[in-house]
């Protein structure tokens, strides 16, 4: 039979679990008290009723503080939960054209390619060729280098007109 190492628990090391000798120790005030042996500031912490808590465990010597570490991880928790609600997803949004495309269908495409910009979202113009079409790929170049030529004041082109079977595919990103 195999022995199972006990699976770590994530978090900074607390009280007891912490290992070094000695530790660079702030109070629960917030004062640097300097380093202490880690009896020395296991006891302070326990005379406040408080917990010690290791902050920093690469430093050296570990910096170590007498604080609440319900409280402490609580708020941790939240400034994760806050980063978390912050972060913006970008989407890739898809503009489907054909090379003989009407300029006013034209127009309602871009007017969607420019609202997509402004939302924050990157843009897959991609351009199908049907039938004859597609000896004509000229025709679907130059209508993707009109569409670079139009965003080129807020996007980026982050992927070049390439043809992928019977369609040209660009990839725009807001600037």
């Amino acid at each position: 039979m195999k022995s199972t190492a006990a699976p770590e628990k994530g978090g900074p090391r607390v009280n007891r679990d912490i290992r070094a000798v000695q530790v660079q120790l702030i109070d629960g005030e917030g004062q640097n008290k300097g380093v202490v042996n880690l009896a020395d500031a296991q006891r302070l912490a326990e005379e406040s009723g408080l917990d010690l808590v290791e902050i920093v465990p690469n430093a050296s010597p570990p910096v170590c503080k007498i604080l609440d570490f319900g409280k402490y991880r609580f708020l941790e928790q939240k400034k994760s939960a806050e980063q978390r609600r912050r972060q913006k997803v970008v989407e890739i949004k898809e503009i489907k054209l054909r090379p003989g495309i009407d300029e006013h269908d034209y127009g309602v495409k871009m007017r969607s390619v420019f609202r997509f910009f402004e939302e924050g979202d990157k843009v897959k113009v991609t351009l199908r060729f049907r039938g004859r079409e597609l000896a004509h790929q000229d025709i679907g170049y130059r209508l993707l280098q009109k569409v670079k030529a139009e965003t080129a004041e807020v996007a980026k082109v982050e992927a070049e007109p390439l043809m992928e079977g019977r369609q040209m595919i660009m990839v725009l990103a807001p600037k």
